[in-house]
């Protein structure tokens, strides 16, 4: 895969401001960026979207909203809030989705979370469509169901666009989540057929693993069947950019030029 296919989550580079995002990804001829709040935090967002703009990266997403959950209406009002302020930066730097990771609450059942993201998301909605923003569901691994997401699966995901049924409400297909998933074929053909395919994200899963959040690998250094998946995502018809996402400790510990060479090198690599 050539970099112009490619587009990086500023948190893949986390060392790098992001300036620094910016101005490295365009170097290397990538097509895209996805940024995440915590990369734009004190930051001008005129002064970056002026710069988005004149590197010539496709803006892709908003990393991330969501975290509806919450056992008092006061805590899901304030998530509610949180979400207004992250499509107010999103409409800013001028992205047309943002990514949600939707939340879960512990002691609570799957079920009272899944409504209380549905609720969210309803409530979050024409905020989103007067911003032009498109929300990107993402299911999250089961490891992160107690208090980061009720949403595990890619059936989970669309049986949500389903409840909600606005164009507005897409999923985001991240491969560190869904790999195992024995319905992924299925439900991602569905996901796609209702034309609400919104994103692929691409990283790999380490056997053993160090850290559930910090220890993704580069696409190669891990178990997931990287190239089945990406065939079929694309025989799907989806013609967005791939998305490299990967938080690691060990490699923000490197230099960020040399990882970055190595995202780009093993891409090229396994999905020539």
């Amino acid at each position: 895969m050539t970099p112009e296919r490619l587009a990086l989550h500023t948190y893949t580079n986390r060392p790098w401001n992001i300036h620094e995002c910016l101005e490295n990804y365009a170097r290397r001829g990538l097509g895209g960026v996805s940024i995440w709040r915590e990369t734009i935090a004190g930051e001008d967002l005129k002064v970056v979207r002026k710069h988005l703009q004149d590197s010539k990266l496709k803006p892709i997403s908003l990393v991330r909203g969501g975290f509806f959950t919450g056992p008092t209406k006061a805590a899901r009002d304030a998530a509610l809030e949180t979400n207004r302020q992250a499509l107010r930066e999103c409409e800013a730097l001028g992205l047309p989705m943002m990514v949600m990771v939707c939340g879960a609450t512990p002691g609570q059942t799957p079920a009272e979370n899944l409504d209380q993201i549905a609720e969210g998301l309803a409530a979050l909605l024409p905020d989103a469509v007067n911003a032009g923003v498109r929300l990107a569901l993402e299911p999250l691994h089961p490891v992160y169901a107690p208090d980061r997401s009720a949403v595990c699966t890619m059936k989970a995901a669309n049986d949500l666009c389903d409840r909600l049924h606005h164009p507005n409400v897409g999923v985001a297909l991240d491969v560190y989540h869904v790999w195992w998933d024995a319905d992924l074929p299925a439900e991602t053909r569905r996901c796609a057929a209702a034309k609400r395919l919104f994103a692929y994200h691409i990283c790999d899963y380490k056997n053993p693993v160090e850290h559930p959040l910090l220890d993704r690998g580069i696409p190669g250094e891990g178990v997931i069947p990287l190239r089945y998946i990406h065939d079929l995502v694309m025989g799907t018809g989806f013609d967005g950019l791939v998305e490299v996402e990967i938080f690691s400790r060990r490699w923000w510990g490197e230099n960020q030029h040399r990882y970055l060479d190595e995202i780009l090198s093993s891409c090229a690599r396994i999905y020539a």
